[in-house]
């Protein structure tokens, strides 16, 4: 069923597609696709060209606007977008600790997710884009995962895009999960150094909350088990434009006297048990690290392996002495699946697909080296989520890309820059800039 409704200044459908679940066995099963049509209300009778979203992650769905939030209003002037929830998010078949035994036990369901990389993701865009455009080509923008997906895109059917924009997410075309982390612990590193020198009063604090946590056995409201590992995890947020200031005000509240002494607040508790849930996001935990597989090699829990050659994220350690304690940021660990109550039931399939050593290649080097399509990507100086030193190798692997470096914006600059960030990539797909 379509549904056409109204918000502020857009012209909202709803728009449910039918796809294969594996696009090699178009006959065999089949799942559902959602996404969100938006046009501004007085366009909305327009022929316009067309630009698709695709979100980070993996495992979100497309933002939710109201209106013409963030980047969307500069999209608005002269596209119809198309915000689409990737497969197993969002309205699309969602897979998570609810769905996922439908499928059967641990090895099924590991099988049923080797289908939701970012190769299945462009297969669904190119199948549902004939049947939106008329089989016409559109524009994408990639944001994080969605980038990586975009360059997918570039690398097996470039014939789909008049245009690609790409922010945060020009991912390495041939490093394993290893490579990724290894760089990314030493740049998780550094955003930690910088948000204690802003706020110096959180290193004490942050080694006061490891040390309870340390010494004590947390349960959340949620039920997810709060370890120091899992506080040190909150570290996630500061990729992001505003998360050193949202962390150093978790912080700041996080104990309160109690007849039995100090105690983990309730206010913080129930902050954090938002940020470190994965209920409404699972697919992130259980294909985070199957998003750089491409080879025999198994990711085998590469975060947690690569973790242990930086003893300095050690909490133990740290407390033992006098230094600061480091946070981490996105990297996914076994440990996880214990704290978590929404990954508790998917920890064996999550270990098989750590196993799991026949992942296919999902880049194109010699077709990116001939690529036509007119393509720009921002990239975010000492971006704590993908390496800039990755990206811009890949930049210089596809013909014709053009970057914008900057350090104006953190990794989140397509939401906290909006139409600025738009319009200067728009711009540059265009030689205007």
């Amino acid at each position: 069923m379509t549904a056409t409704y109204r918000q502020p200044g857009v012209v909202l459908t709803d728009r449910h597609f039918t796809v294969p679940l594996d696009h090699d066995a178009p006959a065999g099963e089949t799942i559902e696709l959602y996404a969100r049509e938006v046009v501004a209300s007085d366009k909305a009778h327009q022929e316009l060209p067309w630009l698709v979203y695709l979100q980070g992650g993996p495992g979100f769905g497309a933002n939710r606007f109201v209106g013409k939030g963030a980047w969307l209003g500069r999209a608005l002037k002269e596209f119809r977008v198309l915000l689409l929830d990737q497969r197993g998010t969002g309205h699309s078949t969602p897979a998570n600790r609810q769905t996922l035994p439908l499928r059967g036990g641990p090895t099924a369901q590991a099988d049923y997710l080797t289908h939701f990389r970012a190769d299945s993701i462009v297969r669904d865009c190119e199948a549902i884009r004939r049947e939106v455009t008329g089989g016409a080509p559109w524009t994408v923008l990639g944001q994080s995962f969605g980038g990586f997906c975009t360059v997918n895109y570039l690398s097996t059917a470039p014939e789909g895009l008049t245009a690609a924009v790409i922010t945060g997410g020009l991912p390495s075309l041939d490093a394993h999960a290893d490579d990724v982390y290894r760089a990314a612990y030493p740049r998780i590193e550094r955003k930690v150094a910088a948000h204690y020198a802003r706020y110096p009063q959180d290193v004490e604090r942050a080694r006061r909350i490891a040390d309870h946590l340390l010494a004590h056995d947390v349960a959340l409201p949620n039920g997810y088990r709060l370890t120091a590992e899992a506080f040190q995890s909150l570290g996630i947020l500061l990729g992001g434009s505003e998360g050193s200031h949202r962390l150093h005000y978790l912080l700041e509240n996080a104990f309160v006297r109690t007849p039995h002494g100090p105690e983990l607040s309730d206010e913080f508790q129930e902050q954090a048990q938002g940020l470190l849930s994965y209920a409404s996001h699972p697919l992130y935990a259980l294909i985070h690290e199957a998003i750089y597989g491409q080879d025999a090699r198994p990711t085998a829990w590469s975060a947690e392996r690569v973790r242990a050659e930086f003893p300095q994220f050690d909490a133990a350690k740290t407390l033992a002495g006098d230094g600061p304690l480091l946070f981490t940021g996105e990297t996914i660990h076994p440990w996880m699946f214990d704290c978590d109550p929404a990954l508790r039931p998917l920890r064996e399939t999550a270990e098989l697909l750590a196993a799991r050593t026949d992942w296919k290649p999902l880049y194109d080097s010699t077709r990116l080296a001939a690529n036509e399509v007119p393509v720009a990507a921002a990239v975010y100086h000492d971006d704590m989520y993908v390496d800039t030193a990755h990206s811009l190798a890949t930049a210089r692997a596809v013909r014709g890309l053009r970057t914008w470096v900057t350090d104006e914006f953190e990794h989140d600059g397509v939401r906290s820059g909006g139409p600025r960030v738009l319009d200067r990539l728009l711009a540059l797909t265009r030689d205007e800039a």
